[in-house]
């Protein structure tokens, strides 16, 4: 009678208790790994911001300043204070939103720089509309709706050309840049003027009860809250759902993600579409909170901004709350820099440059091993 061996029991050679080591063996690999990514993810990018903060030491040494000086007026004006820190809360939520339109399709390997053209018009879209609502609630909801919808579709024709002709999407989205803030140069001298305004030519204003409020006990818009809001819902949808799931499948092998029948290019439209719809509320949020018309002073340069917060928050959308944050602090605190040591405003942005090309280069970091292999006999 022949003796049944089942499959997957133990042979006789294999010593008693090895595959549950084996398997314990794995699992410690994978914590140790989890362990490993996650104080990457902390360590580069902080070293790169020191690194950054080092070399912008130097640059103001060289120019006469005490770095230790500036560096404390810089701490003072965006979180010494009360009142700096709300100003830094306030700069800080258009850069969670436009933050998005580069972090999301970043996901699908795509490198979109478009945030900036895609605020500018969401912010004139909701001008634009804000007369044809009646009640205040309406005009609001339109306004940020409208905003939202504009800014996602002009990110999505970068993403419909790469899509179906191959364009880079780099380089569209900069040049859509120009082209979005052309047209609001356009419009709001033309079409869509105020007649009132002649210094500044600017869309018709919104109204004063038509603006959006202060969050309760804050000195801070509204927009804090829908920043917050956004960050958070993006990172459920990315990491949460099979929606993500198969995003994150995209960037990580896109010929695996075609064999397994992924909707390739319906993907990178969307998920452009949803990183858009984060801009174009900024810019509604920025008309309908601060500036109560479109013109010119749109153009600030947040969404150049929320690129650098995209990048060193690894697309993250959670992590963009605290870069964002971070960020916003530095650009608060141009102002007082300027004062105290009489430099120009720009300041600020030659530290952004520099902790953008310090973060560029961490990224080559990731992944390394620091420590020598174990030789096994």
């Amino acid at each position: 009678m022949g003796v049944g061996v089942s499959i997957g029991a133990p042979s006789l050679t294999e010593p008693v208790g090895a595959r549950p080591s084996l398997e314990a063996s794995e699992a410690a690999a994978q914590r140790a790994a989890a362990i490993r990514r996650l104080i990457e993810g902390l360590a580069i990018p902080a070293g790169a911001i020191v690194v950054a903060l080092v070399l912008f030491g130097v640059f103001m040494a060289i120019t006469g300043r005490n770095p230790l000086a500036v560096y404390r007026e810089m701490l003072r004006g965006s979180f010494g204070t009360w009142f700096s820190f709300q100003n830094t809360l306030q700069r800080a939520a258009p850069l969670m939103l436009t933050a998005l339109a580069t972090a999301l399709p970043l996901r699908l390997g795509l490198v979109v720089l478009g945030g900036e053209g895609a605020m500018v018009l969401g912010g004139l879209g909701a001008a634009a509309v804000a007369g044809h609502f009646h009640s205040a609630t309406s005009i609001k909801i339109g306004m940020l709706t409208t905003g939202a919808v504009v800014g996602g579709l002009w990110i999505a024709i970068a993403a419909f050309l790469r899509a179906r002709r191959g364009v880079n999407e780099t380089i569209s989205t900069l040049l859509l840049n120009y082209i979005g803030i052309a047209l609001l140069n356009h419009l709001v001298e033309g079409p869509l003027r105020d007649p009132a305004s002649l210094n500044k030519p600017s869309t018709l204003p919104i109204g004063d009860d038509n603006m959006l409020g202060s969050l309760p006990g804050l000195d801070v818009h509204w927009g804090l809250a829908w920043g917050l809001g956004a960050c958070f819902l993006f990172w459920v949808l990315m990491q949460r759902t099979t929606f993500g799931f198969a995003a994150r499948m995209v960037g990580g092998n896109v010929r695996a993600a075609l064999l397994n029948g992924l909707p390739v290019r319906r993907l990178m439209v969307t998920v452009c579409f949803l990183g858009g719809l984060g801009a174009g509320l900024a810019g509604a949020i920025e008309v309908a909170a601060i500036h109560g018309t479109a013109n010119a002073s749109l153009v600030t340069g947040y969404g150049y901004t929320g690129v650098l917060v995209a990048f060193i928050a690894r697309a993250n959308p959670i992590a963009i709350i605290p870069v964002s944050i971070l960020l916003g602090g530095i650009t608060a605190s141009g102002g007082l820099l300027q004062r105290v040591f009489e430099l120009p405003d720009a300041t600020v942005n030659v530290l952004q440059g520099i902790l953008f090309i310090a973060i560029l280069f961490s990224d080559t970091l990731y992944g390394r091993r620091w420590l020598p292999r174990k030789v096994r006999a």
